[in-house]
């Protein structure tokens, strides 16, 4: 069966955001002042071929590992469609 997950990539909380600060300061200056925090983050869909949902998740698990994330800066949350 078919599994498709969307894999989102963050940083840890405490680790800096230069790109969120970045673009938090050009919102502010375009007016947006409601703006509490901005933090960037990269999201992958990935889909694979699995014989579960617990299967497919230990295996993006495993691709997060060895690819997708640095457990020293990043964290990661998977959620299937």
């Amino acid at each position: 069966m078919k599994y498709c997950a969307l894999v989102t990539i963050g940083l840890k909380k405490g680790i800096l955001d230069p790109e969120g600060l970045n673009t938090k300061k050009a919102l502010e200056l375009l007016g947006f002042s409601s703006v509490v925090d901005v933090a960037i983050s990269k999201v992958f869909e990935i889909t694979v071929d699995a014989p579960s949902k617990e299967v497919a998740r230990a295996e993006i698990d495993k691709m997060c590992m060895r690819l997708l994330y640095n457990p020293v800066v990043n964290e990661y949350t998977v959620t299937f469609r």
